[in-house]
Order: structure tokens, then sequence, then C-alpha cells
């Protein structure tokens, strides 16, 4: 992707002006801009559709925006900045600590702040852009004429089009496919996706497989693969086949 054009960026500022002015700002600069005032309307937008880069003040109603940053750390490659009024170093090493790629103080310079994301995106790119080779020996699982290549972590559609998925998401689906028919509580996805117990009022798993059923469901919201048992968890219904990936 070029610097800008097809990034998508999300703006998460419960200011109204702050983030309007913000929104403006960027979509002169060519992103597809999409803004929320919180963690829960963040997590809405990014259920929906992929998020390349944040930008996101610390002082957020409900969940902080460190809070919120050690959520997103669990799913590679989405850039984030921290743009607060908040100047200590405490907070600046903390935010580094989890996972953020820059923190710049309010009052902000636009153009350094355009800049330091456009150099963000290119970062970005250069490590998510996959091969369209499939890496030979590598063990294949494929459904509904999808391939999902393990060693590359690559879902490759029918068209040919290659999505990288991160670490959490290809560990779910790699679950789904290993065990079709079954059905997987939040609890067992969560530890497999994420190395961790499930937390009170955690969306973690239903924000994934909102985002896994994106690429392969004609109709996330009536999905036909990855189906809701409700009560119970979530169960892939497709068929299966294994085989290993050669030149």
């Amino acid at each position: 992707m070029e610097p800008t054009n097809n990034v998508r960026l999300l703006i998460v500022e419960d200011e109204v002006v702050t983030r309007q002015t913000l929104t403006r700002l960027f979509q002169q600069e060519g992103y597809d801009v999409f803004d929320a005032a919180d963690g829960r309307q963040m997590e809405h937008i990014m259920a929906q559709q992929p998020i390349d880069i944040i930008i996101m003040d610390v002082n957020l109603p409900g969940q902080s925006g460190l809070e919120l940053a050690e959520s997103l750390r669990e799913q590679d490659n989405i850039g984030l900045v921290f743009l607060t009024g908040r100047d200590s170093d405490e907070d600046r090493l903390l935010a580094l600590e989890l996972g953020a790629d820059d923190y710049l103080i309010k009052p902000y310079n636009p153009r350094e702040l355009t800049v330091r994301v456009r150099n963000l995106a290119r970062r970005i790119e250069q490590i998510r852009q996959p091969s369209d080779e499939q890496v030979e020996g590598s063990l294949q699982f494929h459904f509904n004429n999808w391939v999902l290549d393990c060693d590359s972590r690559c879902l490759y559609s029918p068209d040919k089009k290659v999505f990288r998925l991160p670490k959490s998401e290809y560990r779910a689906l790699e679950l789904f496919l290993t065990q079709p028919g079954k059905i997987h509580d939040r609890d067992t996805l969560v530890r497999k996706m994420l190395d961790r117990e499930l937390r009170p009022n955690d969306r973690t798993v239903d924000v994934a497989i909102r985002r896994i059923r994106r690429h392969f469901e004609a109709h996330p919201d009536t999905p036909n693969l990855i189906t809701t048992i409700h009560g119970e968890g979530y169960r892939f219904v497709g068929d299966v086949s294994t085989k290993v990936a050669d030149r």
C-alpha cells in the first residue's frame, strides 16, 4: 500500500473538537479515518473492519488508553500512537512497554504528527507484506476453497488474495480447523489464542471471531462456517482437509 492510500486509521479520543480536528487532518492526508470516543466504540469498529493504525488518548471514559493498549498488544502489526496531555516519564515509558509505537504530547504539531504516522504506516506495510508463494513443506488446511498455511499464518482466498493473520486469530482458526464440528467455549479459545484466562466482561474472543468471519463469510452476521452456539461457544461446521504444501 502507498504510505497513506488505503491505510485505515482509527482515532480514539473522547474530546469532540479534538477528535473532529484529527479526523479532518488525516482525511486530508488521504487516510481512511474512523473515530471512537471510548474503548467500547473502538472495539465495535475493529470488529467491523481491519484497522492499520490507532491514534489514542490516555484519558478515556471507561477503560483508559493504557488499559486498551494491553489488549491491542495481543494483535499483530497494528500501529499505536498515543496523543495525550499526560506528559510524565512514567506514563510515556509504560505506554512504550505496552507496545505503543510513539507517544506525543498535546498540544501537538500537526505536521510532526502526520510525518510520524506516515513513517509508521511504511514500517507496518514492510512487516505485513506476505509472500504470494506458499511455504514448501508447510501444513495447510483447505476449506471452502480457502487455504490456511500454518508456517506463514497466511490465509489464501479462492481468488488468490493473501491475508496474514495476527497470531491470536490464526490460533483460533487453527483450533476450529483441527477439530471441525466441536464446540469451543470462550475459556478454551482465549487460552488457545492468548495463553491466559478469560477475564470478566472480556470480549476478546468475540471480536477475534468476528474478524475471522469477515474474511470468508459472505454475511458475517449470519455465519455459515463458524457458528455461534448460544450459551456454549463457537463451532466450525465446514468441510476441512489437510495437505503439505509443495511448489
